[in-house]
């Protein structure tokens, strides 16, 4: 019966809803820095959310500082989020705050940068060594083998800056003549290219130079600024040629800087955002995925720049009507969710008065079960020494033979000693005790539960002890056993072993810093899982609020 109303309130519950909600995933984001290409990355992971339609995002910006992004994912992570997405300033700074929230359970993608360990569930990334190599192969042919480079690398630490420089020394390192005349630390902006070279400029008064291979193409647009300003031409009195990474699409990005000659080269840096959310999503899902993704990029020369950019301008427009389509969506939506309101409130009555009822017979049915319950806890908080017999008149033997007639005395235990006793004498006779009566009197039942309860709680951490091993300790066949439980508590050995182990659960709790699944396994529960919804179901609470 109870089982039934629960069923309909659920089903009155769902019928309310409309609809059944999927599971909402809250995902955190954390940018290293904030910059057009990150922009662009935030907008397709928005977009990828809304087609999601049960994801929401929490974003946060380091600003190329260490110490903010660590914080930020501490932070992230304190807040409750199912799954977090990060690209790190430098690798070894910000690696051991990735490990704490992978180590915390949280599901961790690395994107873009990676990090000085194996603690995450995915890396999606660009090959940054292959652009490298791919940008000297293309200097190198650009200046037909002889010339001075000067090369512009990202931020210090960072692991695209590394295996930027590194494939372009690998590509360089053959070709005799190139030279390169010096590598400037930069931090991918404008403003630390610019000062760089000029500081280099100044020191170097007469050197020359071919091209400059920036490791993004904002400090690309820096030395070549310096370079303007300071009138320094090739040997040969050319101007110098630049080439940078990113190739973004739209006003003053990477593809139209090439496509009008500002930039001799570029080279495509996918931010795929709605491919990291398809990612999250899988993961969270359970589903199947790839440990480490490498996105596909291309170089950008005069000879593409053009069809590339119209290209990006028509998915930059598409993308711009979908927001639009967005908002008319939301408008939509919120009309709809004022109705739902209007429909809730006229089923909230029908649920409101099936709660009451449910509520009056669950109280009836925990009043009719209160009895039960008393006989167990009396069972349960008895002494765990057996009962020994004593010499007749010492104080010892009294307090035996009160504890046993306070059990007896129950309705239950006098039903287990009236079917163990032997036939009544004849009314003027005095008959002699049948050899049951000694081990059925009130005495021999207090002994038969404490040794019950100490039978118990010696293979409490036994997860598969069963009903037919209680016997056997007990020297009993399961049938006996059952009964004499039976009858002197109202309950079965299975409801006993249970509250056994959730009492004992219950002081380790309290007396110990124990998990909750260790206490769980120590009890004998094979699942934490099925310990706390046992917990639940036995204290109104789960166990972690125990020690609150």
């Amino acid at each position: 019966m109870k089982n039934l109303l629960t069923m309909m309130l659920l089903l009155l519950l769902l019928t309310a809803c409309n609809k059944q909600e999927q599971p909402k995933y809250t995902i955190g984001i954390s940018q290293c820095s904030a910059d057009i290409w990150r922009e662009k990355q935030n907008a397709e992971l928005r977009m990828g959310a809304y087609f999601q339609g049960n994801v929401e995002l929490k974003f946060a910006a380091a600003y190329d500082s260490d110490e903010r992004q660590v914080q930020q994912i501490d932070s992230l992570v304190e807040s409750g989020i199912d799954l977090l997405i990060v690209a790190p300033n430098q690798v070894q700074t910000i690696s051991p705050a990735i490990d704490r929230a992978y180590d915390k359970g949280i599901p961790v993608i690395v994107f873009e940068r990676k990090t000085s360990s194996r603690k995450y569930t995915a890396l999606i990334s660009a090959d940054n060594y292959e652009m490298g190599h791919v940008m000297g192969e293309h200097i190198v042919n650009r200046l037909h083998a002889a010339g001075t480079i000067l090369e512009i690398k990202g931020l210090e630490g960072s692991s695209p800056a590394i295996e930027r420089h590194n494939g372009f020394m690998d590509a360089i390192k053959e070709a005799k003549n190139i030279s390169v005349a010096a590598s400037l630390q930069g931090d991918w902006t404008e403003e630390s290219a610019l000062r760089a070279t000029r500081a280099w400029l100044d020191a170097n008064p007469t050197a020359h130079v071919d091209y400059v291979f920036a490791h993004n193409d904002r400090m690309a647009m820096g030395a070549r600024k310096a370079l303007q300003e300071s009138r320094r031409l090739t040997a040969d009195g050319r101007q110098p040629l630049y080439c940078g990474i990113d190739g973004l699409p739209g006003k003053n990005g990477g593809i139209q800087l090439v496509r009008d000659s500002v930039l001799d080269a570029s080279y495509i840096y996918p931010t795929h955002g709605d491919q990291l959310i398809d990612l999250a999503v899988r993961i969270l899902k359970g589903e199947p995925h790839e440990k480490e993704t490498m996105m596909q990029s291309a170089l950008v020369t005069e000879a593409n720049a053009k069809v590339l950019l119209m290209e990006t301008e028509e998915m930059m427009r598409q993308s711009a009507r979908l927001d639009q389509l967005h908002d008319k969506a939301d408008t939509y939506l919120h009309a709809l969710d004022n109705q739902r309101v209007i429909n809730w409130l006229a089923l909230s009555i029908i649920v409101l008065l099936v709660i009451v009822f449910v509520l009056f017979y669950l109280y009836h049915l925990r009043k009719v079960t209160l009895q039960r319950e008393r006989v167990v806890n009396t069972l349960w908080n008895l002494p765990t020494e057996p009962i020994a017999t004593a010499p007749t008149g010492t104080d010892e033997t009294a307090e035996n033979q009160a504890a046993a007639d306070n059990v007896a005395d129950s309705e239950p235990a006098k039903s287990l000693l009236t079917d163990n006793m032997a036939p009544a004498a004849t009314e003027g006779t005095v008959a002699a005790p049948a050899p049951q009566e000694q081990d059925d009197a009130p005495a021999a039942v207090s002994y038969f539960i404490a040794h019950f309860k100490e039978v118990i709680e010696k293979r409490l951490q036994d997860s598969d002890l069963s009903v037919d091993d209680l016997a056997a300790d007990m020297s009993l066949s399961r049938v006996q056993l059952y009964r004499k439980v039976k009858a002197v508590t109202g309950s079965s050995p299975v409801e006993l072993l249970r509250t056994a182990r959730l009492n004992r659960a219950y002081q380790l709790l309290l007396t110990t810093d124990k998990s909750v699944s260790e206490v769980a396994y120590e009890v004998g529960f094979t699942a934490p899982s099925y310990f706390t919804k046992c917990f639940k179901e036995e204290y109104g609470m789960v166990p972690g609020e125990v020690r609150k």
